[in-house]
């Protein structure tokens, strides 16, 4: 079943409570995603994003994930 854009910002809101997200796409597999989180301060961009991966608690993991394409962006309010 494909994912939606509603489930990537719930699973993104459950690890960023705080944060400002925005998540868009509409076809099941690509999606672009931004958030923003006080968490990502002194962070780089790979930690930041990493976070972010970790809180998609494996939708992108190999052949098999739901979520095949997210472009990400993360930033430090």
């Amino acid at each position: 079943m494909p994912i939606t854009a509603h489930e990537i910002e719930g699973l993104l809101r459950d690890a960023f409570p705080d944060a400002q997200i925005t998540v868009q796409g509409d076809d099941g597999a690509h999606f672009a995603a931004e958030v923003v989180d006080a968490s990502f301060a002194g962070k780089n961009r790979v930690q930041q994003q990493r976070s972010v991966y970790a809180a998609l608690k494996g939708k992108m993991d190999g052949s098999h994930g739901e979520l095949h394409a997210l472009a990400l962006t993360t930033k430090a309010p």
